[in-house]
């Protein structure tokens, strides 16, 4: 049998009519086939290796080589894309980390599932008083059961719950305009003493208002650090009366750079006259929201990182100055056992959202998502390292998927409108903690 015949008869019954020419060629080596996986947090495609499988071909005994060709093993090296930022700080204490959630209509059990995800040990959300208690003599049940739905799966897990208490309802107010306070105190301490018996040795944390340095959270009465410290004192009353062992925090002053006293007050002239009103005689901690912009935490008024365009006019700016400054005021005042609860803090990002951010918060194009990661980590790392600064509670968790990109808070949420993790999510869930 000639030798063309015997290529002719292996075409057919072992490579198949397809694979039959006039010619056989006998490949030396099989390549290895690619296949993309999906797309990183970060947008990046990893190219992993299939199985080959046995690369050998059989072929007629006239073609076999005296010595068999070498075979390619060798798989391509990878290169893999980080998800975040590597982080070199101190090895923090989860009892000092926290993170805000949005609460209204979730799945909680999902929302506890990220919450042991991240490594908190803490979740804080905001009780809107006003939705709370539409009426007098009316308790919203959907507001409460959310709430009671949170409360027992951070319990499960181990993780304390701190309730933020503000926004008096409009039946309780001089006006219906913006927020602000009730005209008779005694309602905000029987609202708190209600919420705390609720709540007894479930709750650890009351924080009594937010932002009160400014007209839109304390409209229809003037801006005055006196009238919260007596605002605080029935609350605490409140709260105490309902569970004697949770702990009271003082509503943070915003950080405005502004201190025109219609707009707001200053923050470190409001919390001056918060001391000055006998706050610390009411209070287990002191909050603070040393927001950053778009300024690293370790820049300073100053020393300024100079490629930011805005916001490096005040100290009020920078998230290192507002915590020094705050530490400062306590010190003058004696103030010594009692820490600054950092009950808010974080950097915007509009990266891969679908629209540019609102008025106001523009400075958040000058933060990237990787930025946003690697300042979260900066500042844990800092206030690690100073003892007046206790729990730290990232603003926010959940904002973007539930509101959309159609507002600054989603900017300083960690996740994605759609629900991905951003690099921040990732970062603060690889945070080394004990």
């Amino acid at each position: 049998m000639t030798l063309k015949l015997r290529l002719f008869l292996f075409c057919v019954f072992v490579l198949g009519l397809g694979a039959c020419g006039e010619e056989v060629v006998v490949p030396t080596a099989v390549p290895t086939s690619t296949v993309s996986t999906p797309e990183t947090p970060n947008g990046n495609t990893i190219f992993l290796p299939l199985a080959s499988g046995d690369a050998s071909t059989a072929v007629a005994p006239d073609l076999v080589p005296t010595e068999a060709a070498p075979v390619a093993t060798t798989a391509p090296t990878i290169t893999l894309t980080p998800t975040h930022p590597q982080y070199d700080g101190p090895t923090l204490n989860r009892n000092q980390i926290g993170v805000q959630a949005y609460l209204h209509r979730v799945d909680v059990p999902a929302l506890a599932a990220q919450l042991n995800e991240l490594g908190v040990g803490w979740v804080k959300a905001q009780v809107s008083w006003k939705l709370f208690q539409p009426f007098p003599d009316q308790l919203s049940e959907e507001r409460f059961a959310d709430l009671d739905a949170l409360v027992a799966q951070a319990n499960v897990s181990g993780i304390r719950v701190m309730l933020s208490v503000a926004k008096a309802p409009e039946w309780s107010r001089p006006t219906t305009e913006l927020d602000g306070p009730p005209t008779e105190y005694t309602l905000y301490r029987d609202f708190l003493q209600l919420l705390a018996s609720r709540y007894a040795g479930q709750v650890a944390a009351y924080e009594l208002w937010n932002e009160p340095n400014l007209q839109r959270e304390w409209n229809g009465v003037p801006l005055d650090a006196a009238a919260l410290v007596e605002l605080i004192r029935f609350g605490a009353a409140g709260v105490r009366a309902g569970d004697a062992t949770a702990l009271i925090i003082s509503g943070a002053p915003a950080v405005t750079g502004i201190n025109d006293g219609v707009t707001a007050v200053d923050d470190r002239v409001y919390f001056r006259g918060m001391l000055a009103a006998g706050v610390a005689e009411l209070v287990d901690g002191f909050g603070v929201h040393p927001y950053g912009w778009a300024n690293p935490p370790d820049a300073t008024f100053a020393n300024p990182d100079l490629a930011i365009p805005t916001h490096n006019d005040h100290p009020s700016f920078f998230f290192q100055d507002t915590l020094a400054d705050y530490v400062a005021l306590l010190d003058e005042f004696g103030v010594t056992e009692k820490q600054l609860w950092v009950t808010e803090f974080g950097w915007g990002s509009f990266e891969q959202f679908a629209q540019d951010p609102p008025l106001g918060a523009e400075f958040m194009n000058n933060v990237s998502e990787w930025q946003q990661a690697t300042y979260t980590q900066q500042a844990y790392a800092l206030a690690h390292e100073m003892p007046q600064v206790g729990p730290m509670i990232l603003w926010n968790l959940n904002f973007a998927p539930w509101l959309g990109d159609a507002f600054s808070e989603s900017g300083y949420s960690l996740l994605r409108p759609d629900g991905s993790p951003r690099p921040a999510y990732l970062a603060l869930a690889a945070l080394p903690k004990q």
